[in-house]
Formats: C-alpha cells, structure tokens, sequence
C-alpha cells in the first residue's frame, strides 16, 4: 500500500473511532478483522465476499459480525451500500471526495466505474435549471458489456 493510500486508511479508522467513541461503541479485535480487510478492498464486495477474506485471516469470524460491521461501517459514512438490481447488496469504502459511476453488465454482473466530467457538468447544470443545488447523486447505467456481446 503506498504511502497516500495508508494515509486515506488512517483518515478512514480516525473517523470510525471518533463515532465510534461518540456513540460509547467499543472496538474489538473481530471488528478490528473486518474493517481492516473491508478498507483494503477494492470494488464492490457482498458480505459473503468479504467474509470470505475475513476467513482467511480469522476463521472463527461469523456472517454476523461482518453484517454488523458493514451496517456500522455504512451508518457511519464509511461504505456506501449499493445495488446493482440482482438482489445482492454490495459495499464499497466512502472515500473522502471521491465520485464514480457504474455501468452493470445485466448478463455477466460485471460492474465497471467509470468517471466522467461531461456527465458532471451536465447533472449540475441539470439542477440548477430545476433550482436544485446537489448534494449527492449515483448514476448505474445497465446494457451488455463487450465481453458477453462477443458470446452471441
């Protein structure tokens, strides 16, 4: 992990324990696991996905725990819960001033971010015609990635 990432970490575990010790929770070393693993991770994980990491270093650690950690993690600001439209929830870490978008395979699930500044541009604009100042906004666009086209 180079030397900006673990510093983005450390910002990320500064702000869980400061609402963690704002809402007299306590840390434990299962919680401790799990963070950990949830924060080196990359794209959009189930808890099934990430249990399965957790497992590998502590294999005592329960579909629970890693449950309430996400559901924490998520109240907190931490990870944003997202769903793709297949029923399954998937986390991913809420990096500070940090924006992407996705586009989802309806055959495969693949989940592709992307970011684009036209598109940016263009929701602002499209708010403020309407007297919208944004706050927040997802954009998930659906279709067939290449990879699934080239099978028909």
């Amino acid at each position: 992990m180079g030397a900006t990432a673990e510093h983005d970490v450390e910002q990320l575990r500064a702000r869980l324990n400061d609402y963690m010790s704002r809402h007299g929770l306590r840390s434990t070393e299962q919680r401790r696991v799990v963070t950990e693993m949830f924060f080196a991770s990359d794209g959009h994980l189930s808890i099934e996905d990430l249990l399965d990491k957790v497992r590998v270093e502590e294999p005592r650690i329960g579909y629970a725990t890693v449950y309430r950690t996400l559901k924490l993690l998520k109240e907190c600001g931490l990870a944003f819960e997202r769903h793709f439209g297949d029923g399954v929830s998937r986390y991913e870490v809420a990096w500070e001033d940090e924006h992407h978008d996705h586009l989802i395979c309806v055959e495969c699930e693949k989940i592709i971010e992307f970011e684009d500044d036209a598109i940016e541009a263009l929701q602002h604009a499209v708010a403020a015609k309407h007297g919208f100042t944004l706050v927040r906004h997802k954009l998930e666009l659906y279709g067939v990635c290449s990879d699934c086209q080239a099978k028909t």
